[in-house]
């Protein structure tokens, strides 16, 4: 197996790797305890050393879950990183959801650090932006957060680039701890924010990025190309949303034309849309989920195929998303 990659967090000194492990939607939806060890052990053991989480996933369940199984791996603090968010809350109180007010974040990061059963997480995002709330209030907040010891690092979800830029610029002002790095949906359907409108805030401020979705909620493995398997993610009750999204026939048809380039490289759809985005210089980390051990596996597989991406393939790919051109 090819050994795994590491890139810094933007900036940042610290290092992750190049694909990650994420529990939206898989951890007390489709994982319990054991079966969430054994995904995430085989990971761990190909190398990822970045996991991420979120208050809001199932409900504060994801974290519970995966705090248990990081109390009992034994694993050096120091080898790993965790990641969470906060911003959707868990409770309906009027400054419980929906807010990045100073009161729910020194609040928040207490009760997710509970959860996870640690003394500090990584990173800790932002998980959406909040217009009812100063920018300058939630940068302060994180600054302290930061400070205090119970995050590392901070960053943010889903934010636009002129959000995060006024936000660093706050923390440059005030001398706070800056944003370094921002998690957005990144993936051959979806680039137009990662591609373009953040692209000077690399080179002017160094931000990283922890990308999700690489594989489209799975439209990208091939799996939904005659309907919705019933172990799916996109059968699960309450995800009618994304019911909607796998089934989307143009993205099917796209997903067809990708498979035999696939199998020129030897590799899976899968493990061909995780590399592409692996190849983009300014991703920090390819967030991957899988609900079982050979899931895990066979992203991990998307490692041997980064160097086979040449420009010509890279070309090849473009074409097939795009599909046919109009005579």
């Amino acid at each position: 197996m090819t050994p795994m990659l590491y890139r810094r967090l933007g900036r940042c000194g610290v290092k992750v790797s190049v694909f990650s492990f994420g529990s939206w939607v898989t951890y007390g939806n489709q994982l319990d305890g054991s079966s969430a060890s054994d995904c995430m052990t085989a990971a761990y053991e190909a190398g990822v050393n970045f996991f991420d989480n979120a208050e809001a996933y199932a409900k504060g369940a994801s974290e519970t879950i995966m705090g248990e199984v990081l109390a009992k791996s034994g694993w050096r603090r120091s080898s790993y990183l965790v990641s969470t968010k906060l911003y959707w809350g868990l409770h309906d109180g009027p400054n419980e959801k929906n807010t990045l007010n100073r009161k729910y974040l020194l609040q928040g990061i207490d009760g997710s650090l509970g959860r996870l059963k640690l003394d500090y997480v990584d990173l800790l995002y932002c998980h959406r932006p909040d217009p009812e709330t100063p920018i300058e209030e939630t940068v302060q907040a994180m600054h302290d957060i930061v400070s205090s010891g119970r995050a590392v690092y901070w960053g943010t979800s889903e934010w636009s680039a002129a959000d995060i830029a006024q936000a660093w610029h706050l923390a440059e002002r005030h001398h706070w701890h800056k944003p370094v790095a921002e998690q957005p949906q990144y993936n051959l359907f979806h680039r137009e924010r990662v591609e373009r409108e953040y692209a000077r805030l690399y080179r002017d401020l160094g931000l990283g990025t922890t990308i999700w979705s690489p594989l489209a909620s799975g439209v990208l493995t091939g799996k939904y190309d005659q309907g919705i398997p019933p172990d799916s993610r996109g059968a699960l009750k309450g995800y009618e949303w994304l019911a909607e999204r796998v089934s989307d026939a143009a993205k099917i048809a796209a997903v067809r034309r990708l498979a035999p380039i696939a199998k020129e490289l030897g590799c899976t759809t899968a493990q061909l849309a995780l590399a592409w985005c692996a190849k983009n210089p300014d991703v920090s980390t390819v967030i991957t989920g899988a609900s079982r051990v050979a899931q895990v596996r066979e992203n991990m597989g998307a490692l041997e195929v980064l160097a086979k991406l040449t420009p010509d393939t890279m070309a090849a790919i473009d074409a097939a998303i795009s599909g046919p051109k109009d005579a």
